[in-house]
Formats: C-alpha cells, structure tokens, sequence
C-alpha cells in the first residue's frame, strides 16, 4: 500500500483563531510598549534637562553664573551651597550649566524654527509649482548646501562679533537648505498624488492645496528632521562657543564651559564631564526622539 501523498497538517500549524488572536494582540501589545518605551525615555530626559534650565531657577534660587566670589574658587562637587562645584574663579557650576542649557536650546530651537519657516516654504513651491521655479530655487538650495557652511558660519560670528543672536543667523546656513530639500522631495512625491489631481481640477486654489493637502501631509518628515536637526545645532553652537565665536564671555554655555574647563583638566576634571555629559545626553536624546518618531510615522 503506498504512502498518502499529503499528509494532514499537524496541530502546530493550523490554531484555532481563539488560540491565535490572543497571541497576536499580545505581539501587538508589546511591540507598541517598546514604541512607547522608545519615545517616553527621550521625551522625558529631554523635558527634564529643558525643565531644569528653564524653571529651576525660578522655583529653587540659584547662585548666579557670573560674578563668583574667588574664595570659593575650586570648589569639588557636592560642597554645600554648591552642587557641581565651582570653577576656577569661583562661579557655581551648577548655575553655569542650567543656564548654558537655556543658551544651547534656545539657539538649536531658532536656527531649527528658522530653516523650517524659510526652508520649508521654498521647498514647497519649488516642488508645487515645479519648471523654471523648481530649477532656480533648486540651484539655490544646491550652491548653500555645497558651500562650507561651517566656515561661513565662523566667517559670520568672527566679522559681526560673539552673540546669541549672531550666532543663530549664522547657523541658520545650516538649516534653510537642509530643510528646503526635504521638503521640495516630499512635495515631489505629494504632486502626482490623485488627492492633488483632484483639488487642482476641482479649482482649488493655490494657497489651499498647500495649506490643506500639501503641509499636513509633509509635517511628520519635516518634524522628525527638525529633531535630528536641533542636536546638529546644538553641537555647532558648542562648537563656536569652544572656539570663543559663540555667546561671549563671561556669559556661560556648554561649549565654553569646556573649553575654559580644559585649562584645569588635571585637577578639575569635572570642569569638562560635567557640561559633556549633558551636551552628550541632549543630543542622544533628541536623535533617538526623531527616530523612534520616524519609524512611529512610517517616514523614510
């Protein structure tokens, strides 16, 4: 007698639907609690360092950053009345890091708000309106980003001097661009949609099919750059700050607090893990923010 062709299907293979949807909706539970997880650790280390250097001093007094008394020069970690210690004329470091905090996040924010408003609005026409208005804001968009920015940024904050305010007009170079290829590139793939074919046949005007159609559909791409974006400011900043074309002296940010902190890196290491740590924990923070966003929204 020969062998059956087909042999009937094991039990492992065909479950009953009451076995397999709880095993399903159990694989969906944890998939978004790791989603979830991805989002909520850097939100909140992110909100907790901003709510710091922000709020901390209006709730809690705090030494001020500038004006410290000699006498208390060199102070190690812990000491009382003095958290993180003190610098080498007497400024509480602790002060100095809340406060630089405001300057890095304020400065990321503005440069990141800046691109997104000029960048965005000339990606989106060049994309919509397409011919010799995509070519031109195209070449435009192509010479910035293949000019060395980063020079043009220093060349910018050598010639207009150290401030919070020169040094986000030269690192807004940085993020027009950036952001304008971004969106050009979203509404490209946006144009052809048959949602759009639609409205322009309908009459639709302009204005609306960019404010209705092309802007809510684009925002999570330009979101979820804009926080990787941030953390790339942020490092320039410290980057300018270091090099001393940042937020002039005596004024504190991160970027000089450890450039200054080099000249007592033997004795007071602290000086420069102290403002490293939390340059290192923001900037973490926010790339892993953009991309659990990016994968939460299904952006490429």
């Amino acid at each position: 007698m020969s062998a059956p062709l087909f042999r009937p299907a094991g039990p492992q293979t065909l479950l009953p639907p009451e076995v397999t949807a709880p095993k399903r909706a159990r694989t969906r539970r944890a998939e978004n609690w790791t989603h979830d997880l991805k989002i909520t650790i850097p939100l909140g280390l992110l909100i907790l360092i901003a709510g710091a250097c922000f709020l901390w001093p209006l709730v809690y007094p705090v030494p001020k950053p500038t004006g410290g008394s000699i006498l208390d020069a060199g102070l190690p970690p812990f000491s009382p009345g003095h958290l993180f210690g003190t610098d080498a004329v007497g400024n509480d470091i602790f002060s100095r890091i809340l406060y630089g905090g405001r300057v890095s996040f304020e400065v990321g924010v503005s440069v990141t708000a800046i691109g997104l408003v000029i960048g965005g609005l000339f990606g989106v026409i060049a994309g919509y309106l397409g011919g010799i208005t995509d070519a031109v804001i195209s070449r435009v968009l192509d010479v910035l980003i293949a000019f060395p920015a980063l020079v043009l940024a220093l060349a910018i904050a050598e010639g207009l001097g150290p401030s919070e305010l020169h040094v986000i007009w030269a690192l807004s170079f940085f993020g027009i661009p950036a952001v304008g290829r971004v969106a050009r590139a979203a509404t490209l793939a946006l144009r052809e949609q048959t949602f759009m074919l639609a409205a322009r046949l309908a009459g639709t005007p302009r204005w609306r099919v960019v404010l209705r159609h092309i802007l809510p559909n684009i925002m999570p791409q330009l979101m979820t750059f804009s926080l990787l974006g941030i953390g790339v400011i942020i490092i320039l900043e410290g980057a300018l700050s270091y090099l001393g074309l940042g937020i002039p002296p005596p004024n504190p940010s991160w970027g000089s607090m450890i450039a200054n902190g080099q000249q007592t890196l033997s004795s007071q290491p602290e000086l420069v893990l102290i403002p490293s740590a939390f340059l290192f924990v923001t900037v973490l923070s926010l790339n892993l923010l953009g991309d659990a966003l990016r994968e939460r929204w299904g952006v490429r």
